[in-house]
């Protein structure tokens, strides 16, 4: 009963939003959260305070992704309205007129740059509004954009969901370089695959074949480095991966090499001005340089839009104890008198830095006038309702999922996978951490979440630890193409509607796909 009470919310759910003519994900996922309310509160008794609590902590919670989401919409709506998005159009298909190369440079090499420095959902922010602007269907973009944006998840963001996902399980050095390897090769192996199912949902087969080359080798630029870079360090592969990725790729496709020639557009200007060009860029180059300089740690830039220390502090009375940090991380703790705590890094949260800065520096440089943007900022706003009430809801039934230390429903349904599968269970492993990220929407909570659990199946059965844990991160970047919060969010940015469970019926088969891989891997490693 535990499981069934468990598992329920979460198949009805699904249900209610992939089936026929399914229920919008601000309707179904408020609703969702109201039945789990409802079943901790009946079943698991928990304490009305605490469930309380957690809804306080999610209102907050939901302001990372919802300004994120907002910032990506507010330049998207600055490259249109300033014209930006036609040159990098007329541009890239300058470049190539292939629409193979055109998704392969943007949708695989670019976004594999961009996860690696920011993570967050920005590379879907960043890359599939420009795909859209070369005229592809936003619905399909948004399928290509969560598949593509796997391979690189477990060395996102400079890596954190390694080094900082795995951070309570007291691992050595050595142990985070192995679990990093590991994690590596089996996404270096399902990158031969996963960006070929997702540019099916673009292009024809036909069109995968008569490009195959072209594909395989920007595939390949960007993973070698990747796994190279791997097997010293669990920061940068990605980063630096996809910056080569990106360089090899352009450049692949300006010499025409492995791709289909197509008839160039006459409507087209025959050369594309350089200066013209790097103005348009000047949005996309200030957003990677900032996002890369305020990620890596070294340069201490990190360290200081993480500053924890505490500038001034209040208390609230019953609702808890506000306290916002030098460098304006805003914490509430001790929610209605719990535990339950909540916070909101203003600078390190990519919405304001870089995404809001980006845009006020450029509206000079572009000499919008004040009706432009004043249209900008509006029609950003008018579109960001249905998510910010869709997040909440995700958001608050996470809370609810997680609550009970051994008791909670997230981990009562992973321990139940693992008693299932019992010996089996490295095959099954990745699956454990697609769940966290289905729930979480981020690699690094599914690690921080089920790492524990992995890790003690791995001593329990004599299985090897290190490749018990690669397993699990991959598992946490497969997830997230299934990830609610990273549907919602692409959705968003490009003005899809009622499409979220469209869009999880069809991404599902790839993420099995790569489940089906990284359990092939599994076994061979294991050997």
């Amino acid at each position: 009963m535990p499981l069934f009470f468990s598992i329920a919310p979460i198949v009805l759910l699904i249900w209610m939003m992939t089936k026929r003519n399914g229920i919008p994900s601000f309707i179904a996922l408020p609703l969702t959260a109201i039945i789990v309310y409802f079943i901790q509160l009946l079943w698991f008794d928990s304490q009305p305070v605490l469930l309380h609590a957690n809804i306080i902590t999610a209102l907050i919670s939901v302001f990372t992704p919802i300004t994120i989401i907002l910032g990506a919409i507010l330049l998207n709506k600055l490259m249109q309205i300033s014209g930006a998005e036609d040159v990098i159009r007329n541009w890239l298909e300058n470049i190539s007129p292939n629409p193979v190369a055109q998704l392969m440079i943007i949708g695989w090499a670019f976004a594999f740059m961009i996860e690696g420095a920011s993570g967050f959902g920005t590379p879907a922010a960043i890359a599939a509004p420009i795909l859209v602007g070369l005229g592809f269907n936003p619905l399909r973009v948004a399928l290509l954009a969560l598949v593509m944006n796997s391979v690189p998840v477990s060395f996102g963001a400079v890596g954190t969901p390694t080094w900082f996902g795995f951070a309570n399980l007291g691992l050595q050095e050595d142990n985070l370089l192995e679990i990093g390897r590991l994690s590596a090769l089996i996404h270096f192996v399902a990158g031969f695959v996963i960006p070929l199912l997702a540019l099916r949902f673009i292009v024809s087969w036909q069109e995968i074949r008569q490009n195959s080359l072209f594909i395989i080798l920007s595939i390949l630029s960007c993973t070698v480095p990747y796994l190279l870079l791997a097997q010293i360090n669990y920061e940068f592969p990605a980063l630096v991966g996809g910056a080569i990725g990106l360089a090899i790729s352009v450049v692949l496709a300006r010499m025409g090499i492995g791709i289909k020639r197509y008839e160039r557009r006459h409507d087209l200007p025959q050369i594309v001005p350089f200066n013209k060009v790097i103005k348009a860029m000047i949005p996309t180059l200030l957003l990677i340089g900032i996002l890369i300089i305020t990620r890596i740690h070294q340069l201490g830039i990190k360290a200081w839009l993480n500053n924890a220390e505490i500038n001034w502090q209040l208390h609230l009375g019953w609702l808890g104890d506000l306290s916002v940090s030098k460098s304006l991380v805003i914490n509430l703790q001790q929610v209605l008198g719990t535990s339950a705590s909540a916070s909101y890094k203003t600078l390190y949260v990519p919405a304001i830095i870089p995404f809001l800065l980006v845009v006020l520096m450029c509206i000079p440089l572009f000499q919008l006038n004040r009706y432009q943007v004043q249209r900008m900022f509006c029609e950003t706003g008018s579109r960001i309702f249905k998510p910010f009430i869709a997040l909440f809801g995700a958001l608050v039934m996470v809370n609810m999922m997680m609550l009970g230390d051994e008791n909670a429903p997230v981990i009562i349904i992973g321990k139940a996978l693992a008693a299932m599968t019992g010996e089996s269970w490295l095959l099954f492993s990745s699956f454990l951490g697609a769940l966290g990220s289905f729930f979480s929407g981020s690699n690094t909570v599914s690690n921080l979440t089920f790492g524990g659990i992995q890790h003690s199946i791995a001593l329990n059965n004599g299985m090897n630890v290190n490749l018990m844990l690669a397993l699990q991160s991959v598992g946490g970047a497969m997830g997230n193409m299934v990830c609610l919060n990273n549907i919602i969010a692409v959705c968003s940015i490009l003005g899809i509607t009622n499409a979220e469970g469209q869009i999880m019926k069809k991404t599902i088969l790839p993420m099995l796909v790569y489940g089906g891989i990284a359990a092939v891997m599994a076994l061979i490693l294991a050997s």
